[in-house]
């Protein structure tokens, strides 16, 4: 082996899992420093997801409990049957219980994920790494609670670090009225693995943000939200740079949905192909729904909203869970089973994974060399999981 050139071994080992990558370090010191040089890192990244499209899915299965699955689902686009496999991320026994759950996923970046809910958790599932965030211990100002929290997580591609940040709305308790539009605001650093206070004095005040439905945006170094501020303002997207810590507002026109003027969800999403955002617009209610797919297509220039296209009717789709690439689109059907529409095909799969209680949420599944491992800091809670089939796979109850 060692008489094969170094772009030789290269090739060959970016063919290979990273979990499988992670073993060859303790080869030799030659094929260590190779996989560990950071071009190789950012390369094995882009060549190695270019020979695959999978999933990672959370979802609570049962009526009872809140315990939460994280699925790893795979297929294979030339099967004529659609044959669907899944496997179970198992995170150690403590957070297997149904008082530790997930209510979103968001990722990747660079093959990192952030689960929101009982504990918050980082995780890179190819390395099988899965780390607990310490809790904040900010609290809100005198005479105020926080009932509500939103999240955004993104790579502050400066400093080579991971960021999660958070709104959290603020209540009276002298009366339990909300102060409308107002917030907190803090942040968290995986390579200082703690929380600090961000002053939010650029955040477009009053603001509030609409959570019926999320997909994880993050472009430009930006995560966002859909939101709107009260008056002629109307809806707008708030915008915050992980890189230099400021929040921007978005200016969004009116956008309706074509087919009938009734309720309708709005729903935030990333264009990779194109590095902007996008909103998809579809009804509330009905069996089988159209949708539009508005984009901006200079995500600098807020007069550059335009309708992209518009699908449909399609049977199968409910409510939006999760969105990738420029025309994939994942749906949960009125039976909370996941469903992957692809628009310039037509294509629709069953994914035969379900959720109950709106719970299941999906994104793409990246393998990625980046450990969560920094420093030695001994308060870091990062710990090892298992892959294990699916017991649940085509169980519909």
């Amino acid at each position: 082996m060692e008489r094969l050139p170094q772009d030789l071994v290269s090739k060959i080992l970016i063919k290979l899992p990273a979990i499988e990558l992670s073993k060859c370090k303790c080869i030799c010191k030659s094929w260590l420093d190779l996989i560990t040089n950071p071009q190789f890192i950012t390369n094995y990244y882009t060549v190695y997801n270019n020979q695959q499209e999978h999933l990672l899915v959370i979802r609570r299965p049962f009526l009872c409990g809140l315990k939460t699955y994280i699925s790893h689902v795979s297929w294979n686009f030339n099967d004529s049957k659609k044959h669907v496999l899944s496997e179970i991320l198992c995170p150690p026994y403590e957070f297997s219980s149904d008082h530790k759950y997930w209510t979103e996923i968001m990722g990747p970046c660079n093959g990192v994920y952030f689960l929101e809910g009982n504990p918050n958790v980082l995780m890179n599932p190819s390395l099988r790494e899965f780390m607990v965030l310490p809790q904040s211990h900010f609290a809100a100002p005198d005479g105020f609670y926080s009932f509500t929290e939103y999240y955004g997580f993104g790579f502050d591609h400066k400093s080579d670090d991971y960021k999660v940040v958070v709104l959290k709305d603020l209540w009276l308790k002298e009366t339990d009225e909300r102060k409308n539009g107002y917030w907190n605001v803090e942040l968290y650093s995986l390579n200082m693995n703690s929380w600090r206070k961000i002053d939010a004095e650029d955040l477009p005040l009053p603001f509030d943000i609409w959570g019926s439905s999320r997909v994880f945006t993050f472009v430009k170094s930006c995560c966002h939200w859909w939101g709107f501020v009260d008056g002629d303002i109307g809806d707008v997207v708030l915008a915050f740079n992980m890189v230099d810590e400021m929040f921007r507002k978005i200016k969004v026109p009116k956008i309706e949905y074509s087919c009938f003027s009734g309720d309708c969800f709005k729903t935030l999403a990333p264009f990779d192909e194109y590095d902007t955002i996008g909103v998809v617009v579809y009804p509330v209610r009905g069996i089988e729904k159209c949708f539009d797919v508005w984009m901006m297509k200079d995500y600098w220039d807020e007069g550059s909203w335009i309708k992209v296209y518009s699908v449909g009717p399609v049977p199968v789709i409910y409510k939006l869970v999760g969105f990738y690439g420029s025309n994939r689109f994942l749906w949960k059907d009125s039976n909370e089973r996941l469903v992957l529409y692809e628009s310039e095909k037509g294509n629709v799969r069953c994914l035969e994974v379900y959720g109950k209680y709106d719970s299941i949420r999906g994104v793409r599944y990246m393998e990625s060399l980046v450990s969560l491992q920094r420093g030695r800091e001994s308060g870091r809670q990062c710990f090892s999981c298992s892959l294990v089939p699916d017991p649940l796979l085509n169980l519909g109850e």
